[in-house]
């Protein structure tokens, strides 16, 4: 499998441009994916810098209601005439983060885009093709990240702490290697692992993907929590490629538990596994 970081929060070079936003590219022998858009059209001018045809992708994965993660969305629809793009059913719900300023900003997707054709509506496991599919409605074992805080959802016009039911998560299997990408992992990176674990009895060779250690509204994530996840992801034994809302310094705490086991993709990278 080939992948791209069209968007991250940071970039390889001045080459590439970068936001707070994640989108990747990934190819196998089979499909050409996209997994989320970034926060604006950002993706697809990196995607040319990195020759990757927007026009090419076969589907889109949208891991959850967040603008940084689908705010290229209509771009991608008038570059790509062919696609299916798969989100939650509960992805174009409201989505808000609660500003210093005490009031709430909202974070959401643009709903003027929720009757496109070419969307595709998910829910708990769900198949795309052989070797790749979607889960979500994670078991919650461990604790959210606390970093979670101040981002809030509406239900039945009231505005309340996001339980992200409308985060999913993507596996791609290929010659006996699995990957599991990861948007934010809102719903807690090794409560997702365990789930995973749960449908398969196994874990990933590959996770890739922001782990939610870190936020511009909550900062980041203890240590003892930060650590305590290190201690987990390393008796997987999977390689980890993060980046995006794990934050860097939480990133750097994890690397000297892990290190070669974990690797941090910005903008511009391109990993072969």
């Amino acid at each position: 499998m080939l992948i791209k970081t069209l968007v991250e929060n940071t970039s390889i070079s001045k080459d590439f441009g970068n936001e707070h936003g994640l989108s990747l590219y990934i190819e196998t022998k089979k499909h050409k994916i996209l997994f989320d858009v970034g926060a604006s059209e950002l993706f697809l001018q990196n995607a040319k810098k990195l020759d990757v045809n927007i026009a090419d992708v076969d589907f889109l994965i949208i891991s959850h209601g967040h603008y940084d993660h689908g705010g290229g969305l209509k771009t991608f629809l008038q570059e790509n005439s062919k696609a299916k793009v798969y989100l939650h059913q509960q992805a174009f719900n409201k989505h808000y983060v609660l500003r210093s300023s005490g009031k709430p900003e909202f974070i959401g997707l643009d709903a003027d885009l929720k009757q496109n054709s070419k969307l595709v509506f998910t829910s708990d496991a769900y198949s795309i093709d052989k070797g790749v599919w979607l889960f979500s409605n994670i078991t919650q074992k461990e604790p959210r990240p606390k970093s979670n805080s101040g981002l809030l959802t509406e239900r039945n016009g009231q505005t309340t702490d996001d339980t992200f039911a409308h985060e999913q998560n993507l596996v791609v299997e290929e010659d006996g290697k699995t990957l599991l990408v990861t948007g934010c992992a809102h719903n807690g990176i090794i409560n997702i692992l365990e789930h995973f674990h749960s449908l398969k009895g196994r874990v990933p060779n590959y996770v890739l993907g922001g782990f939610h250690l870190s936020s511009r509204s909550g900062g980041n994530e203890d240590l003892e929590t930060i650590d305590r996840i290190g201690k987990h992801l390393m008796v997987t034994k999977a390689k980890f490629y993060t980046c995006h809302c794990t934050g860097l310094e939480p990133y750097k705490r994890l690397k000297s538990a892990l290190g070669d086991n974990i690797d941090y993709l910005s903008a511009g990278s391109v990993i072969t596994i």
